[in-house]
């Protein structure tokens, strides 16, 4: 899991191709978060799309009741994300933000994950944590989605176990679930996936 992968520039992915035929896209809230939310009973609060790319999830929980805030490495992907809020008339605000680098000052109840952390250098993965541990609030959780070991395809994002989330997650967070899943999407059949469920200690 720490073999170098190759990632696209992603100012110029969001700047040259239309959301809607990224592999990722999905028009909906994401129906692994979807159930946790309600499992959990959590139906307001501060939410943190993070990576938020077409900004679909963002939409999805600022329609629910969550005050949410979408970030990105992206500047294009950001720029899109405030003019549709803007069209919208939706309440999401959206900012260009560096995970590894975040400038970010506020806790969130609810952090959504759905495909940054999976991209990210492995050498970084513990300033990841160290990150999501400051933002996610007290009692609040992390909801991370991540390619799954399981997925025959040899390109794109790195794959994780349920073990090794466990390793990477533990020190800052209690790993309340990881199960194989899909990302739901375009692509099919759909990539295998693992979505976890996150406490910080």
């Amino acid at each position: 899991m720490s073999d170098e992968r190759s990632f696209p520039d992603w100012q110029e992915l969001y700047r040259s191709t239309p959301a809607e035929s990224m592999p990722w896209y999905h028009a909906r809230l994401d129906p692994d978060l979807e159930r946790a939310l309600e499992q959990r009973q959590i139906a307001r609060g501060r939410a943190l799309d993070l990576g938020t790319g077409p900004a679909t999830q963002a939409f999805a929980l600022a329609e629910r009741g969550f005050d949410v805030t979408g970030t990105d490495l992206s500047h294009a992907a950001i720029e899109q994300a405030a003019a549709q809020a803007a069209q919208r008339g939706a309440s999401a605000r959206f900012l260009q933000d560096d995970i590894l680098d975040s400038k970010l000052d506020e806790r969130f109840d609810v952090v959504f994950d759905r495909g940054c952390f999976h991209c990210l250098p492995p050498a970084r993965r513990a300033d990841y944590v160290r990150t999501l541990k400051r933002l996610v609030a007290p009692g609040g959780h992390l909801f991370l989605k991540c390619f799954s070991v399981l997925e025959p395809f040899d390109q794109g994002p790195y794959r994780f176990t349920p073990e090794a989330l466990r390793e990477i997650f533990g020190a800052e967070f209690e790993v309340l679930s990881a199960d194989e899943t899909v990302y739901h999407g375009p692509r099919e059949p759909p990539p295998r996936a693992l979505f976890a469920v996150l406490k910080p200690r």
